[in-house]
């Protein structure tokens, strides 16, 4: 009989998407009213890799369609968490800059996050998961550069 078992890639990989939507509604169940964690993933994508950058570079990292994000940038320039500036390179592009507001929102997210998963750091020490870190951030990178190949 032949084995019928999906491969460890299949399963690696169902297994990391179903912790994203687990996640995600941790997160979004801690969130202030009306915020998403679309707008969330922004304010951390501008916090990781800097400011200024523009609506379509954001919209490729993320890897959803320009009027995808663009109407994820309403619902932050909406809440104050983040400027469109004119783009000094082209004047026919905005450029995205985090608000006070928006810094302060992500940093107290960051360190709510913290107390969300005190039944977790029960449960997997932070030595347990910095061993797994270095796997996953190359695995992260591995993914990000093949996408870049294409």
């Amino acid at each position: 009989m032949p084995d019928t078992r999906p491969s460890p890639y299949f399963v690696l990989f169902n297994e990391i998407g179903i912790i994203h939507q687990l996640s995600r509604t941790l997160l979004e169940e801690r969130l202030p009213d009306g915020l998403l964690s679309s707008h969330f993933g922004v304010l951390n994508h501008l916090v990781r890799v800097g400011e200024g950058t523009t609506p379509l570079a954001i919209a490729r990292a993320f890897q959803v369609p320009k009027t995808t994000m663009t109407h994820t940038l309403g619902g932050c320039v909406k809440h104050g968490l983040i400027e469109m500036r004119p783009n000094p390179d082209d004047a026919r592009s905005k450029c995205i800059w985090l608000t006070s507001k928006g810094r302060e929102i992500r940093e107290s997210m960051v360190a709510q996050a913290a107390t969300g998963f005190e039944g977790f750091a029960e449960h997997f020490s932070e030595e347990r998961i910095e061993t797994l870190l270095p796997v996953l951030t190359e695995m992260r990178q591995f993914l990000d550069k093949a996408r870049d190949a294409t």
